[in-house]
């Protein structure tokens, strides 16, 4: 598979919906971590993310002007031990509960299915991040329609045992805009990962559509050592 540039991945699909990028640093220090999401309806947009002890939330910018919280609140990141899941739904507490009772990370899925917003039937997209003793490893997973048809749920799951530096996989919602909107198919892709934590983050925010992007969080873990840090960028500031 051809290493795209993940910059001009993002500036090419002005709507990809919501997106987990995972990888490792080029200087393979770190297991490196994006999740965003963005919005075309006002209610999508009306919100940001807010950090929840070693994880991550989203709430309403403006709590009077919110319409339906079911599909939109919840907790995009959440931390178990050396395990970090990044989703974009609730799942990510289907996710953390079922590991902690000793499931594997697809297991942990088996009863969820695509989000319930027909027609587009979003999918939900998942990521896992395994940082311990010096090594690291990463799982991405995608359940959704077959082809639109809402009666079978496909389950992919898609495992990098080996990180490559300066390397990360790009798993989104949607192939593009449209309606009803096209689910993401085929394998994640693949994308360069380049710079610091700051550099990262600035190159993922420009490169989104700015009438659709609303929020970002990225996040580098010192592989050696399990070092977090995180940065969090919001169109309502």
């Amino acid at each position: 598979m051809e290493l795209k540039s993940l910059s001009k991945v993002l500036s090419g699909n002005s709507y990809p919906g919501r997106g987990i990028v995972l990888g490792m640093s080029e200087d393979k220090q770190f297991a490196v971590a994006a999740y965003f999401i963005m919005g075309r309806s006002t209610n999508s947009r009306n919100r940001i993310f807010v950090t929840d002890g070693e994880g991550l939330r989203t709430q309403a910018h403006d709590p009077s002007k919110m319409e339906d919280p079911s599909l939109i609140i919840y907790s995009p990141v959440r931390v178990l031990d050396n395990y970090t899941i990044i989703t974009n739904g609730d799942q990510t507490d289907t996710i953390y509960e079922g590991m902690k009772a000793g499931k594997c990370f697809m297991g942990s899925q088996e009863e969820r299915t695509f989000e319930p917003d027909s027609p587009n039937y979003t999918p939900r997209i998942s990521g896992l991040m395994h940082v311990e003793n010096g090594k690291y490893d990463y799982r991405l997973s995608i359940l959704k329609t077959d082809e639109g048809r809402p009666e079978c749920t496909v389950r992919q799951l898609f495992a990098y045992d080996t990180p490559f530096p300066g390397e990360g996989r790009f798993l989104h919602t949607y192939s593009g805009d449209g309606n009803p909107l096209p689910s993401f198919s085929g394998e994640p892709e693949r994308v360069d990962i380049k710079g610091n934590l700051d550099d990262f983050t600035d190159m993922i925010w420009n490169s989104l559509n700015h009438d659709n992007k609303v929020s970002l969080f990225t996040r580098f873990i010192e592989i050696a050592t399990g070092k977090v840090e995180t940065r969090i960028v919001n169109i309502n500031a």
